[in-house]
């Protein structure tokens, strides 16, 4: 119980990243009208995020090394109350733009601070499951930014949703303080920033973490990109779904990606072969986009069965089965863990979390532009070709032998 409750309330923080990085799903529209912007030019804003926080991962990473988890936690949860309080403010793309940039710096840490912790508390064994748990609590942040925000947004404006995710960042703040032991490293030799830097970069390519890296950057973006951006424009522009029922949806397949990294871990220790795991979830889940596009106005299967389009409830369970299966995705974090030393923890994860956020900031620009040339179909479509792309390479790197 002692180490369980910090970590708990250290995922607070990835609660609070992932109900502001998705909240723009339910609100595109409003967003659009508001900031004066498209849909795509939003998707190049909301980039930003991926962006800030790639950019600053590896001085999170070594700040928790050098500083301890909760001296760096407190201080990205003031940072990143600040980036949602000037989102809610925003008036005009470039105010909106600075928030994001605020927001993904301020969110760079919010799952490396319990992961880190974690991984210096735990044993190998209990590390492999509560990654998976870690990971299914900071996801609930993803169910308050479905039905919940959208609900909030309908009743007010897509403002109130982000002043709703300041006072998040508030409680998550003093819960930290109160509860989080003092973690600060024992004194060791002074190490300069630039020392640090080669370190990061020298643990980034070291081939353990090449191939995890390589998969890693298609993966949580194509999460993003189907939850957090692209996924409520396809149900209530293509499917015709209203906002509240959009947001059900999302609610729903939201569930997967809680219990599904929970399950990962238990999987992983049922079936061992985590490179095999990995690189099948990830060219499956590819396919599962594919079918989505499958069923849309004009496709394939629609037409062979002789309607417009397949049912919302296709679009259903394919995202349903997406989270379950993607949410294997957390079983990088123990092949990290196994990579480095405890002391090096903090950068070896974060190093493989900067590969997670730089692939979701390059594949959501990416996904703008392909929505400007050939819309939503073709936005989903950047992540379908990217997941099995980064599935092959992760294969090739790891040896076709490689378990």
């Amino acid at each position: 119980m002692p180490i369980i409750l910090p970590i708990i309330a250290l995922c607070l923080g990835h609660v609070f990243s992932n109900a502001t990085r998705t909240l723009p799903a339910v609100a595109v529209d409003l967003l659009t009208r508001d900031l004066g912007i498209s849909a795509e030019a939003l998707a190049q804003i909301t980039g930003a995020f991926p962006f800030a926080f790639a950019a600053a991962m590896v001085p999170v990473g070594i700040a928790l090394d050098r500083y301890g988890v909760k001296r760096v936690s407190l201080c990205l949860l003031a940072v990143a109350g600040g980036g949602a309080a000037m989102a809610a403010l925003a008036t005009g793309p470039w105010s909106m733009l600075a928030a994001q940039v605020v927001l993904g710096a301020g969110c760079s840490g919010m799952l490396m601070a319990p992961i880190t912790f974690a991984a210096r508390a735990l044993s190998a064994p209990r590390f492999t499951l509560w990654s998976g748990l870690i990971q299914a609590i900071g996801n609930t942040g993803m169910l308050l930014s479905a039905s919940p925000l959208a609900l909030l947004i309908e009743a007010t404006d897509w403002r109130a949703g982000f002043w709703a995710c300041v006072a998040m960042a508030g409680f998550a703040a003093a819960l930290v303080a109160l509860v989080v032991p003092d973690d600060s490293p024992s004194a060791r030799a002074p190490r300069s920033p630039m020392q640090d830097l080669a370190e990061v970069a020298r643990i980034a390519w070291a081939p353990p973490m090449r191939a995890v890296m390589v998969i890693a950057f298609p993966s949580f973006a194509a999460v993003l990109g189907l939850r957090g951006l692209w996924g409520g424009p396809w149900l209530m522009d293509v499917k015709g779904l209203d906002r509240v029922a959009a947001g059900n949806v999302l609610s729903g397949v939201t569930l997967a990606l809680i219990a599904g990294p929970a399950l990962a871990g238990v999987v992983l220790r049922l079936v061992g072969r985590p490179r095999l795991l990995l690189a099948g979830a990830h060219l499956v889940s590819g396919g599962l986009v594919a079918l989505i596009l499958a069923g849309g106005p004009g496709a394939a299967l629609p037409a062979a069965l002789g309607v417009p389009m397949l049912p919302a409830s296709w679009d259903f369970v394919l995202l349903l089965l997406f989270c379950l299966v993607i949410s294997l995705q957390v079983i990088t974090f123990s092949l990290i863990r196994a990579a480095v030393p405890p002391d090096q923890a903090g950068r070896a994860l974060s190093a493989g979390n900067m590969a997670y956020f730089l692939g979701a900031a390059v594949l959501q620009a990416a996904s703008g532009v392909a929505a400007a040339l050939g819309g939503i179909e073709a936005a989903l479509a950047t992540f379908a070709v990217a997941l099995v792309a980064g599935a092959v390479g992760f294969w090739v790197l790891s040896g076709r032998g490689a378990r």
